[in-house]
């Protein structure tokens, strides 16, 4: 009996809009992805509503949809999940806030959310200088991976109505500062933006952003405090499923879902969230997993969001074939040379479209492959064509059933 083995790999944001410079076309539809194809060709495809209706278009939401869970009962924000990815234990009277790196223009839009993608190595020397300056016992700072990091405050109201930098170009900052969902949250907001305000301060005189600079790169001249919660509880893929599984991503919110989940974080060398991802690297992190006895891999690669969210058509289509060529096609190889039973499943977790530059909520195209079962009709991977599909319309936890073969 051949041994089975599951791989869900998700494109973020890889699913768009028809455009018009390509024909009313979307970048699925026109990029070379002869892999995915072959997932659709020979599996059976659908939609996925990955954010349902009155919930946020956040990766962090999507993603614990694709893993099989209901945000509303166990999303806490994506501070916390984060925290969890870097080895930050959150206390009972902790909150933990994603930490953004960001760079306003000289009139205080913000021109982006990823202080042109700054390096880590730059920003862990901003972190440093922002806990010596403005952090304490009560308030923490800890560097993560380039413009994405954490801040921990204690005795404070997770209750915050606050604003997702990447949701917001060209909008002013002094607009978009957090605001108390409750009376009782107000002495917290005004504690966070005046955290916000005063690293306006500290970083424009900051050495890391004179020489970015003179670079003639983005400085990262403000940090931005959003997504607030507490520790989570939630269920574990060896409780549900009874498998034992890995996650592989060098987005630390990704990671952190892992964690909670109960999957083994995988660290590939060279995984960046970006365009210049080692795409080879995950795909033979995935296989090792495989064949080190875990039974499932999430491989999550961050790139086509960062394309969508950056606005830059090309470099979507790029990051697509990427994915198709240098992961996808990689790991059926791999799991076609061994004697294993495979399940594969590809998928965005959202939309984030180049014209618009930010996360949509429609539905997404799925495609899993299961030898054991006959394929549909379905030739093409992407938005219309995976409409045509055996799976339908998937929400909420059916995609992962479907995937597991489970009720």
């Amino acid at each position: 009996m051949k041994t089975r083995k599951y791989i869900i790999i998700v494109g973020d944001g890889m699913a768009d809009l028809p455009i018009a410079k390509l024909g009313n076309r979307t970048p699925l539809q026109v990029a070379r992805k002869p892999n995915m194809d072959w997932l659709a060709r020979n599996g059976r495809c659908g939609l996925f509503k990955t954010i349902a209706d009155g919930m946020p278009t956040g990766s962090e939401i999507a993603n614990l949809v694709v893993m099989g869970y209901d945000p509303a009962n166990v999303f806490q924000g994506r501070g916390v999940l984060e925290a969890a990815s870097i080895g930050v234990d959150i206390k009972p009277d902790e909150i933990a806030m994603r930490c953004n790196l960001i760079c306003l223009f000289d009139d205080g839009r913000i021109k982006n959310h990823s202080a042109g993608h700054i390096t880590t190595a730059e920003a862990t020397e901003i972190l440093t200088t922002l806990q010596e300056k403005i952090g304490n016992e009560h308030f923490r700072f800890y560097p993560g991976v380039s413009y994405r990091h954490l801040f921990v405050g204690k005795d404070l109201d997770p209750r915050l109505d606050c604003a997702p930098p990447h949701d917001h170009p060209n909008e002013l900052a002094e607009a978009l500062l957090i605001k108390p969902v409750v009376p009782e949250a107000h002495e917290t907001a005004t504690i966070l933006n005046n955290l916000i305000k005063e690293s306006w301060k500290i970083l424009k005189e900051h050495p890391i952003n004179h020489k970015r600079i003179a670079a003639g790169k983005d400085p990262a001249n403000s940090i931005w405090l959003w997504s607030p919660g507490r520790r989570p509880s939630m269920w574990t893929y060896s409780d549900r499923f009874g498998i034992k599984g890995t996650v592989i991503s060098a987005v630390d919110l990704i990671r952190g879902i892992g964690i909670y989940a109960g999957l083994k974080p995988v660290y590939v060398q060279g995984a960046t969230g970006l365009y210049n991802t080692n795409y080879e690297g995950k795909a033979d992190a995935c296989l090792k997993a495989l064949d080190d006895g875990f039974d499932f891999c999430y491989v999550h690669v961050e790139a086509p969001d960062e394309a969508g969210h950056e606005g830059d058509l090309e470099l979507k289509i790029k990051t697509i074939q990427d994915l198709d060529q240098r992961l996808i096609g990689r790991i059926i190889e791999g799991v076609q040379s061994r004697n294993y039973n495979p399940v594969i499943a590809i998928l965005p977790d959202h939309p984030t479209p180049v014209e618009t530059r930010t996360h949509g909520r429609d539905p997404v195209p799925v495609a899993i492959w299961d030898p054991l079962k006959s394929p549909d009709p379905v030739e093409f991977y992407d938005e219309i064509s995976c409409k045509q599909g055996a799976l339908g319309l998937l929400q909420g936890d059916e995609f992962i059933k479907t995937f597991f073969n489970v009720e």
